[in-house]
């Protein structure tokens, strides 16, 4: 069953008992999660309406266009390279839209024309300081993004860097850019204090969208501006996955609903714990890691949730097919394939014959990843493994915008199914404060 309302066509036919058997879903059980959806696209549209789920109305959102445009105008200016520091959901959402323009994609990011893009995301000591030993201080520009302002990760990171600027006199005020909330009365901000005090500007977070579904605010926009994409037209995408939910669909015909009621529905029926997408293009790849985070920390609390899991194809066929064809049936999987068959290099009929592979006369690279997409959906399917697949024709700014809107609202959809708050993290919340209390020798 497509969903057909999307350029990126959902199909579930392999998830469900004529395809896949036992371990398939059964027409009945998916109708009951279906019918609880309902409620939870009755609050979407309500939130939507009184302003209480800022995310909403970022697909409409156009005036903040212009100062995402002027920042990315200006740190671009003579930059020989920008680095993005920050961690999680002030990274991920970067990367993602990044890669579609060439960033971090295998052999090519970087031979990318202008200047070199960094996302600092992990805190490594040995990375950082190689990092800041190498670059080119007077022609790089550092971007500093903390929803809160008092990441420790980030602010570490940018108290290095400053202290690295410092020391070869590089005006501090040139090339830093902070991104945080605008301050809060009673509340330090500890980023605006580390930066502002030198001069440096700030384009001020959405206080209403937290970090892990913030890519298509300025979190996610600024590197995407910087690298030339269009940012109008991954808003855009983005409406079109908002679309069926404000048309007041009913959830079979809603494509995010119908993801989460067979998440949900396989995790309830038929024990599959774990939620399996595999991405069939690199550009693709920073995609899977935001999904990751972004179903792993809004929806497992008091017991509940799915474990997430990323993989990469073709690539993975060659690390985790085994086990996931052969091992524990306690998974959904999601196959993301595009239209690439015809595309690529041809190969020459002489050196297919002479790799005793005839077949592989006159067909490209495209065609061999397309057969694997398909084959892999089918093969796993065929061993009792329920499937979705979901195909985009093109990776673009449009379906780039529509898969992420997509993916968090059948993050919302699933928690309000579960019964969980998708827009808190009190667990990560307790690390961060432990590690403040080593770090200060207090615990």
């Amino acid at each position: 069953m497509a969903d057909g309302l999307m350029p990126i066509n959902q199909t579930i036919d392999l998830a469900c008992e004529p395809a896949v058997g036992s371990e398939g879903l059964s027409d009945e059980a998916l109708e009951r999660v279906l019918a609880r959806s309902e409620s939870a696209l009755e609050w979407l549209r309500a939130r939507h309406a009184d302003g209480g789920l800022r995310l909403l109305h970022l697909p409409a959102e156009r005036a903040d266009i212009a100062a995402v445009q002027s920042a990315a105008e200006r740190l671009s200016s003579g930059a020989t390279d920008i680095v993005f520091l920050g961690t999680g959901g002030s990274s991920l959402g970067g990367q993602t839209l990044a890669q579609l323009a060439g960033y971090a994609v295998p052999g090519v990011g970087a031979l990318r024309v202008g200047p070199r893009i960094h996302f600092m995301d992990n805190l490594d000591p040995l990375s950082f300081a190689l990092l800041l030993a190498r670059l080119p201080l007077a022609t790089s520009r550092f971007v500093a993004i903390s929803k809160s302002g008092g990441t420790g990760e980030t602010l570490m990171q940018t108290a290095a860097a400053l202290a690295a600027c410092k020391a070869q006199d590089v005006p501090i005020d040139e090339v830093f850019l902070g991104l945080s909330e605008p301050r809060k009365e009673g509340r330090r901000n500890g980023l605006r204090d580390l930066l502002e005090p030198e001069g440096v500007a700030f384009l001020d977070h959405d206080t209403g969208v937290g970090g892990r579904f913030s890519a298509l605010t300025n979190v996610g926009l600024l590197p995407a501006a910087i690298l030339g994409l269009d940012i109008v037209a991954l808003r855009e995408g983005a409406a079109a996955a908002l679309a069926p939910v404000l048309a007041s669909e009913p959830a079979r015909e809603v494509p995010a609903a119908l993801g989460a009621a067979l998440s949900i529905a396989l995790a309830e029926e038929k024990g599959k714990t774990i939620s399996a997408v595999m991405a069939y293009a690199d550009r693709l790849e920073k995609f899977v890691k935001w999904y990751v985070q972004l179903w792993a920390e809004s929806l497992g609390k008091d017991g509940k949730g799915t474990t997430p899991l990323a993989a990469l194809g073709p690539v993975d066929q060659h690390s985790q097919l085994q086990l996931f064809i052969a091992g524990p049936r306690d998974k959904l999987f999601t196959v993301i394939t595009t239209a690439v068959a015809g595309k690529g290099p041809a190969i020459d009929p002489e050196l297919a014959s002479r790799a005793g592979e005839a077949d592989f006369a006159g067909r490209t690279i495209g065609d061999l990843v397309a057969a694997q997409g398909r084959a892999t959906a089918q093969t796993l399917a065929k061993n009792g493994c329920p499937v979705r697949t979901l195909h985009l024709e093109t990776i673009d700014e449009k379906s780039l915008g529509e898969l992420l809107m997509h993916f968090m609202l059948e993050t919302i959809i699933a928690a309000h199914l579960l019964g969980v708050d998708a827009f808190d993290q009190p667990a990560v919340e307790e690390g961060k404060v432990l590690a403040k209390q080593y770090l200060a020798g207090k615990a």
